[in-house]
């Protein structure tokens, strides 16, 4: 009895490397997996069975690479999505991750690197668990790091990161929404609050618009991010899947446009920009 042959890099997946390559470049574009079904007529599990795979070697390929970083100034943010349903609609028959979940990003302002991601509930465990990562990112050489007016943010970084940073946070005020603005109209910014935390921030360096305008880019080329659409994740795992993949190919396969090279090639860690395939095989 004969059967098809297995590829090594996709873990015994009969998909073809060649096709796998093209499906995570579909999502890493945007498309959602049902679009996906429609254009390459593959199997939706096949799909999230990849997704998932591709998920763990990004997130592999984080770990490995990302370590012991030479940082300048770092910003914080976290980009709100949801898993099965929003928040006030969750039960108690509901999985643990429904809900809103929070990515967590850290990104370099210079090199534009993402350092470290997290996946979670917005609140002091998951805050904890990122700045740990941020931690183990990053060298003990000295930076700044800016984040929003998120409080749990002053106890993980005055407790984790107090021998390697100074820290401020910059609080955004948001006009209420004026009579007969659109419901999902972007705030506006009515004023910011500039407040050093810990050691002595240079107030010419406190900023979050990198880190700001990077949600866009994941909002735009991540379609479980895309807001009023039913591409929403329904498990953690796929979503958390997607992160990692998105964060990874940013960092590695995608060309900033203000760098004309990846982050990755920006902080010395890569001397080539890296295809797709290559994140399968890499790690």
């Amino acid at each position: 009895m004969f059967t098809d042959a297995r590829d090594a890099t996709l873990d015994g997946m009969y998909l073809p490397v060649e096709k796998a390559e093209m499906v995570l470049k579909l999502l890493l574009e945007g498309n959602s997996v049902s679009s996906i079904v429609r254009l390459t007529d593959i199997n939706q599990r096949t799909i999230l069975k990849l997704l998932v795979l591709a998920g763990e070697k990004c997130e592999r390929i984080m770990a490995e690479k990302i370590r012991n970083i030479k940082v300048q100034d770092v910003e914080c943010d976290e980009l709100w999505s949801f898993i099965g349903k929003k928040q006030k609609r969750v039960g108690p028959e509901d999985e643990p991750g429904a809900g809103d979940a929070y990515a967590f990003v850290a990104i370099e302002r210079n090199t534009k690197l993402v350092l470290n991601i997290a996946l979670g509930k917005r609140d002091q465990s998951t805050t904890d668990v990122f700045i740990e990562g941020l931690r183990l990112a990053t060298s003990p050489s000295y930076f700044q790091i800016t984040t929003d007016g998120f409080a749990p943010y002053r106890s993980a970084i005055t407790t984790t990161l107090h021998d390697r940073c100074d820290f401020a946070m910059l609080i955004k005020a948001y006009r209420a929404s004026q009579e007969g603005e659109a419901r999902y109209s972007p705030a506006e910014v009515a004023s910011t609050e500039v407040v050093p935390i810990m050691g002595q921030p240079d107030p010419a360096r406190i900023c979050t618009s990198i880190v700001e305008r990077q949600n866009l880019s994941v909002r735009m080329g991540t379609r479980r991010f895309t807001r009023l659409t039913n591409a929403f994740s329904k498990k953690f795992e796929n979503h958390w899947a997607a992160v990692a993949c998105w964060f990874t190919f940013y960092n590695f396969c995608r060309v900033h446009k203000s760098l004309r090279v990846t982050p990755a090639m920006a902080a010395g860690i890569a001397d080539h920009i890296w295809s797709v395939r290559e994140l399968l095989e890499a790690a």
